[in-house]
Protein backbone atom coordinates (compact mmCIF):
# COMPACT_ATOMS: atom_id res chain seq x y z
CA UNK A 1 0.00 0.00 0.00
CA UNK A 2 2.41 2.85 -0.95
CA UNK A 3 -0.20 5.29 -1.73
CA UNK A 4 -1.08 5.91 1.85
CA UNK A 5 0.66 9.47 3.01
CA UNK A 6 2.33 8.98 6.47
CA UNK A 7 2.37 11.26 8.94
CA UNK A 8 5.75 13.22 8.87
CA UNK A 9 4.97 13.88 12.70
CA UNK A 10 4.63 10.48 13.94
CA UNK A 11 8.16 9.06 13.43
CA UNK A 12 10.77 12.07 14.57
CA UNK A 13 12.88 11.78 17.05
CA UNK A 14 13.10 12.91 19.99
CA UNK A 15 16.18 15.27 19.09
CA UNK A 16 14.20 16.21 16.15
CA UNK A 17 11.32 16.98 18.16
CA UNK A 18 13.32 19.39 19.94
CA UNK A 19 15.23 20.98 17.29
CA UNK A 20 11.38 21.85 15.97
CA UNK A 21 10.19 23.45 19.27
CA UNK A 22 13.75 25.70 19.31
CA UNK A 23 13.13 26.28 15.83
CA UNK A 24 9.74 27.74 16.27
CA UNK A 25 10.51 29.57 19.56
CA UNK A 26 13.25 31.27 18.38
CA UNK A 27 10.78 32.61 15.25
CA UNK A 28 8.45 34.08 18.09
CA UNK A 29 11.10 35.49 20.05
CA UNK A 30 9.73 38.71 20.82
CA UNK A 31 6.51 36.33 22.18
CA UNK A 32 8.86 34.81 24.37
CA UNK A 33 10.99 37.69 25.60
CA UNK A 34 7.21 39.49 26.28
CA UNK A 35 6.22 36.66 28.48
CA UNK A 36 9.44 36.36 30.53
CA UNK A 37 8.01 38.98 33.61
CA UNK A 38 4.91 36.98 34.06
CA UNK A 39 6.64 33.90 33.67
CA UNK A 40 9.35 35.11 37.06
CA UNK A 41 6.61 36.36 38.87
CA UNK A 42 5.14 32.60 39.22
CA UNK A 43 8.02 31.50 39.35
CA UNK A 44 9.04 33.79 42.47
CA UNK A 45 5.51 34.07 43.64
CA UNK A 46 4.32 30.67 43.37
CA UNK A 47 6.88 28.51 43.28
CA UNK A 48 9.58 29.69 45.16
CA UNK A 49 7.70 29.83 48.55
CA UNK A 50 7.48 26.04 48.50
CA UNK A 51 10.68 25.72 49.86
CA UNK A 52 8.81 26.86 52.97
CA UNK A 53 6.80 24.25 53.21
CA UNK A 54 9.93 21.64 54.97
CA UNK A 55 8.75 24.22 58.00
CA UNK A 56 5.07 22.50 58.57
CA UNK A 57 7.58 19.29 59.69
CA UNK A 58 9.85 21.20 61.94
CA UNK A 59 9.52 22.62 65.76
CA UNK A 60 8.77 26.30 64.84
CA UNK A 61 7.09 27.56 68.21
CA UNK A 62 6.94 31.19 69.83
CA UNK A 63 9.78 30.27 72.16
CA UNK A 64 12.92 32.75 71.67
CA UNK A 65 15.56 30.29 71.33
CA UNK A 66 13.95 28.13 68.56
CA UNK A 67 12.80 31.48 66.47
CA UNK A 68 16.04 32.75 66.53
CA UNK A 69 17.50 29.44 65.13
CA UNK A 70 14.95 29.71 62.78
CA UNK A 71 15.66 33.51 61.50
CA UNK A 72 19.33 32.47 61.26
CA UNK A 73 18.58 28.82 59.44
CA UNK A 74 19.72 26.80 61.81
CA UNK A 75 17.25 23.11 61.15
CA UNK A 76 15.13 22.97 63.76
CA UNK A 77 14.30 19.58 65.10
CA UNK A 78 11.99 17.09 63.03
CA UNK A 79 8.61 17.11 64.40
CA UNK A 80 7.15 15.18 62.19
CA UNK A 81 3.55 15.28 61.35
CA UNK A 82 2.21 16.96 64.94
CA UNK A 83 1.73 20.08 63.20
CA UNK A 84 -0.82 18.66 61.22
CA UNK A 85 -2.21 16.85 64.33
CA UNK A 86 -1.88 19.83 66.58
CA UNK A 87 -4.03 21.77 64.23
CA UNK A 88 -7.65 19.90 65.36
CA UNK A 89 -6.80 20.22 68.49
CA UNK A 90 -8.47 22.31 71.28
CA UNK A 91 -6.52 25.88 71.20
CA UNK A 92 -7.57 29.76 71.66
CA UNK A 93 -7.98 29.90 67.83
CA UNK A 94 -10.05 26.61 67.29
CA UNK A 95 -8.52 25.47 63.20
CA UNK A 96 -12.50 23.54 62.82
CA UNK A 97 -14.38 26.95 63.55
CA UNK A 98 -12.11 28.65 60.89
CA UNK A 99 -12.45 25.60 58.71
CA UNK A 100 -16.23 26.34 59.14
CA UNK A 101 -16.13 30.30 58.83
CA UNK A 102 -14.30 29.99 55.64
CA UNK A 103 -16.81 27.29 54.29
CA UNK A 104 -19.70 28.86 54.99
CA UNK A 105 -18.74 32.31 53.90
CA UNK A 106 -17.18 31.32 50.28
CA UNK A 107 -20.29 29.05 49.64
CA UNK A 108 -22.58 31.99 49.81
CA UNK A 109 -19.89 33.96 47.62
CA UNK A 110 -20.28 31.20 45.70
CA UNK A 111 -23.78 31.01 45.22
CA UNK A 112 -24.67 35.05 45.52
CA UNK A 113 -22.03 36.08 42.82
CA UNK A 114 -22.75 33.36 40.64
CA UNK A 115 -26.53 33.75 40.36
CA UNK A 116 -25.78 37.87 40.62
CA UNK A 117 -23.29 37.88 37.77
CA UNK A 118 -25.33 35.36 35.38
CA UNK A 119 -28.96 37.15 35.81
CA UNK A 120 -26.99 40.56 35.57
CA UNK A 121 -24.77 39.10 32.12
CA UNK A 122 -28.63 38.19 30.67
CA UNK A 123 -30.25 41.29 31.64
CA UNK A 124 -27.56 43.53 29.94
CA UNK A 125 -27.42 41.02 26.87
CA UNK A 126 -31.00 41.91 26.32
CA UNK A 127 -30.71 45.35 26.26
CA UNK A 128 -30.75 46.93 22.83
CA UNK A 129 -29.71 50.72 23.99
CA UNK A 130 -25.89 50.85 23.82
CA UNK A 131 -24.97 53.76 25.57
CA UNK A 132 -27.33 52.68 28.61
CA UNK A 133 -26.30 49.18 28.48
CA UNK A 134 -22.19 50.24 28.53
CA UNK A 135 -23.35 53.03 31.12
CA UNK A 136 -24.57 50.18 33.43
CA UNK A 137 -21.09 47.75 33.01
CA UNK A 138 -19.17 50.63 33.78
CA UNK A 139 -20.65 51.84 36.75
CA UNK A 140 -21.11 47.81 37.87
CA UNK A 141 -17.20 46.58 37.38
CA UNK A 142 -15.78 50.26 38.59
CA UNK A 143 -15.74 48.59 42.76
CA UNK A 144 -13.39 45.84 41.34
CA UNK A 145 -10.92 47.96 40.96
CA UNK A 146 -11.44 49.89 44.69
CA UNK A 147 -9.34 48.88 47.51
CA UNK A 148 -11.17 46.74 50.38
CA UNK A 149 -9.90 49.22 53.22
CA UNK A 150 -12.34 51.58 51.27
CA UNK A 151 -15.19 49.06 50.78
CA UNK A 152 -15.26 48.32 54.51
CA UNK A 153 -15.34 51.91 55.14
CA UNK A 154 -18.46 52.19 53.03
CA UNK A 155 -20.34 49.53 54.66
CA UNK A 156 -19.36 50.11 58.04
CA UNK A 157 -20.98 53.87 57.30
CA UNK A 158 -24.01 52.45 55.59
CA UNK A 159 -24.45 49.21 57.69
CA UNK A 160 -24.19 51.59 60.50
CA UNK A 161 -26.33 50.97 63.92
CA UNK A 162 -25.81 54.31 65.76
CA UNK A 163 -29.15 55.30 67.67
CA UNK A 164 -28.05 58.83 67.44
CA UNK A 165 -26.98 58.70 63.74
CA UNK A 166 -27.76 56.10 62.34
CA UNK A 167 -26.64 54.63 58.88
CA UNK A 168 -28.06 54.89 55.91
CA UNK A 169 -29.77 51.08 55.81
CA UNK A 170 -31.46 51.53 59.59
CA UNK A 171 -32.62 54.78 58.45
CA UNK A 172 -34.58 53.69 55.63
CA UNK A 173 -36.01 51.16 58.13
CA UNK A 174 -37.07 53.38 60.70
CA UNK A 175 -38.24 55.85 58.57
CA UNK A 176 -40.31 53.61 56.82
CA UNK A 177 -41.38 52.05 60.22
CA UNK A 178 -40.52 48.40 59.02
CA UNK A 179 -38.87 48.23 62.36
CA UNK A 180 -39.17 50.37 65.37
CA UNK A 181 -35.08 49.86 66.61
CA UNK A 182 -32.63 49.36 64.18
CA UNK A 183 -30.74 46.19 63.86
CA UNK A 184 -26.81 45.61 64.98
CA UNK A 185 -25.71 44.99 61.81
CA UNK A 186 -22.08 44.64 61.90
CA UNK A 187 -21.71 43.69 65.89
CA UNK A 188 -24.34 40.39 66.15
CA UNK A 189 -22.61 37.16 64.18
CA UNK A 190 -25.87 36.11 62.76
CA UNK A 191 -25.61 39.32 60.54
CA UNK A 192 -21.93 39.03 59.57
CA UNK A 193 -22.02 35.90 57.17
CA UNK A 194 -24.19 37.74 54.75
CA UNK A 195 -22.80 40.90 54.54
CA UNK A 196 -19.50 39.77 53.51
CA UNK A 197 -21.70 37.93 51.11
CA UNK A 198 -23.49 40.88 49.46
CA UNK A 199 -19.97 43.21 49.96
CA UNK A 200 -18.31 40.27 47.76
CA UNK A 201 -21.32 40.93 44.91
CA UNK A 202 -21.26 44.37 44.94
CA UNK A 203 -17.41 44.80 44.71
CA UNK A 204 -17.45 41.96 42.08
CA UNK A 205 -20.64 41.34 40.23
CA UNK A 206 -19.62 43.48 37.62
CA UNK A 207 -16.10 41.64 36.72
CA UNK A 208 -17.57 38.72 36.78
CA UNK A 209 -20.37 39.56 34.30
CA UNK A 210 -18.07 40.85 31.69
CA UNK A 211 -16.81 37.25 31.17
CA UNK A 212 -20.55 36.27 30.83
CA UNK A 213 -21.36 38.78 28.44
CA UNK A 214 -18.41 37.67 26.21
CA UNK A 215 -19.81 34.36 25.79
CA UNK A 216 -22.93 35.88 25.12
CA UNK A 217 -21.72 37.76 21.97
CA UNK A 218 -20.61 34.18 20.66
CA UNK A 219 -24.05 32.40 20.32
CA UNK A 220 -24.98 32.83 16.52
CA UNK A 221 -27.55 34.72 16.14
CA UNK A 222 -29.71 32.87 13.97
CA UNK A 223 -30.50 30.79 17.01
CA UNK A 224 -32.04 33.62 18.06
CA UNK A 225 -33.97 34.20 14.93
CA UNK A 226 -34.89 30.58 14.30
CA UNK A 227 -36.08 30.89 18.07
CA UNK A 228 -38.26 33.81 17.12
CA UNK A 229 -39.63 32.19 14.23
CA UNK A 230 -41.13 29.09 15.77
CA UNK A 231 -42.65 31.29 18.18
CA UNK A 232 -40.49 31.50 21.68
CA UNK A 233 -40.75 34.66 23.18
CA UNK A 234 -37.90 36.57 25.20
CA UNK A 235 -37.75 34.87 28.68
CA UNK A 236 -38.16 31.16 25.77
CA UNK A 237 -35.26 32.18 24.37
CA UNK A 238 -32.66 33.25 27.48
CA UNK A 239 -34.07 29.89 28.68
CA UNK A 240 -33.55 27.95 25.68
CA UNK A 241 -30.52 30.05 23.53
CA UNK A 242 -28.83 32.16 25.97
CA UNK A 243 -28.33 29.64 28.64
CA UNK A 244 -27.23 27.05 26.90
CA UNK A 245 -25.01 29.06 25.21
CA UNK A 246 -23.08 30.00 27.96
CA UNK A 247 -22.52 26.64 29.84
CA UNK A 248 -19.03 25.57 29.02
CA UNK A 249 -18.06 29.41 30.20
CA UNK A 250 -20.30 28.65 33.30
CA UNK A 251 -18.97 25.12 34.02
CA UNK A 252 -15.40 26.04 33.62
CA UNK A 253 -16.05 29.39 35.95
CA UNK A 254 -17.86 27.26 38.41
CA UNK A 255 -15.06 24.37 38.53
CA UNK A 256 -12.66 27.22 39.55
CA UNK A 257 -14.49 28.77 42.03
CA UNK A 258 -15.10 25.47 44.02
CA UNK A 259 -11.16 25.10 43.62
CA UNK A 260 -10.86 28.48 45.51
CA UNK A 261 -13.47 27.41 48.47
CA UNK A 262 -11.40 27.78 50.99
CA UNK A 263 -9.66 31.14 49.66
CA UNK A 264 -12.26 33.32 50.76
CA UNK A 265 -9.57 36.05 51.75
CA UNK A 266 -8.97 37.73 55.05
CA UNK A 267 -9.37 41.75 54.58
CA UNK A 268 -13.10 42.04 54.78
CA UNK A 269 -13.28 39.69 57.95
CA UNK A 270 -9.84 41.28 59.42
CA UNK A 271 -11.51 45.00 58.91
CA UNK A 272 -15.41 44.15 59.73
CA UNK A 273 -14.56 41.93 62.86
CA UNK A 274 -15.70 43.07 66.14
CA UNK A 275 -16.05 41.98 70.00
CA UNK A 276 -19.06 40.18 68.75
CA UNK A 277 -18.21 38.56 65.18
CA UNK A 278 -14.97 37.01 65.97
CA UNK A 279 -16.08 33.70 66.74
CA UNK A 280 -17.57 34.19 63.30
CA UNK A 281 -15.40 35.71 61.24
CA UNK A 282 -11.92 33.92 61.73
CA UNK A 283 -11.32 32.51 58.53
CA UNK A 284 -8.25 29.80 57.67
CA UNK A 285 -6.17 32.79 56.26
CA UNK A 286 -6.55 34.83 59.29
CA UNK A 287 -5.71 31.96 61.14
CA UNK A 288 -2.65 31.58 59.33
CA UNK A 289 -2.24 35.11 59.83
CA UNK A 290 -2.65 35.17 63.62
CA UNK A 291 0.04 32.25 64.21
CA UNK A 292 2.44 33.47 61.24
CA UNK A 293 3.09 36.99 62.59
CA UNK A 294 0.72 37.44 65.68
CA UNK A 295 1.61 37.23 69.28
CA UNK A 296 1.11 33.82 69.12
CA UNK A 297 3.52 32.87 66.55
CA UNK A 298 4.47 29.07 65.95
CA UNK A 299 5.50 29.23 62.21
CA UNK A 300 5.19 25.43 62.20
CA UNK A 301 1.31 25.08 62.82
CA UNK A 302 1.10 28.38 60.02
CA UNK A 303 2.79 26.72 57.78
CA UNK A 304 0.64 23.15 58.52
CA UNK A 305 -2.63 25.10 58.33
CA UNK A 306 -1.60 26.72 54.58
CA UNK A 307 -0.69 23.24 53.39
CA UNK A 308 -4.15 21.67 54.42
CA UNK A 309 -5.94 24.63 52.59
CA UNK A 310 -3.62 23.61 49.28
CA UNK A 311 -4.51 19.76 49.48
CA UNK A 312 -8.35 20.38 49.75
CA UNK A 313 -8.12 22.84 46.89
CA UNK A 314 -6.60 20.50 44.65
CA UNK A 315 -9.04 18.02 45.98
CA UNK A 316 -11.95 19.76 45.19
CA UNK A 317 -10.58 21.14 41.92
CA UNK A 318 -10.12 17.52 40.75
CA UNK A 319 -12.88 16.23 41.87
CA UNK A 320 -15.29 18.94 40.57
CA UNK A 321 -13.43 18.70 36.80
CA UNK A 322 -14.02 15.11 37.13
CA UNK A 323 -17.42 15.05 38.05
CA UNK A 324 -17.97 17.72 35.11
CA UNK A 325 -15.96 15.02 32.83
CA UNK A 326 -18.48 12.55 33.71
CA UNK A 327 -22.02 14.82 33.32
CA UNK A 328 -20.67 16.05 30.39
CA UNK A 329 -18.34 17.63 27.82
CA UNK A 330 -16.93 20.49 29.50
CA UNK A 331 -14.34 20.50 31.58
CA UNK A 332 -11.07 22.32 33.02
CA UNK A 333 -7.99 19.84 32.44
Amino acid sequence: MTGIAKNPGTDRTPKQVRAGFLRRLCGQWQLALMSVPMLLYVLLFNYVPLFGWSNAFKDISNERGTLIAFLRGDSPANYGFNNFINLFKPGAIPFTGAIRNTLAMSLINLVMGTVSSVLLAVLLNEVRQKAYKRTVQTVTYLPHFLSMVIVVGMAKIIFDSNERTPGPLNSLLLSTGMLQEGPDWLGQAKYFWWIVGVINVWKEVGWGTIIYISAMTGIDPCLYEAASIDGAGRLQRILHVTLPGIRSTFIILMIMNIGHLLDTGFEIQYLLKSSGTQQVAYTIDLYVLEYGTGKQIDYGLATAAGIFKSIVAIVLLTGANFISKRLSDDSLL
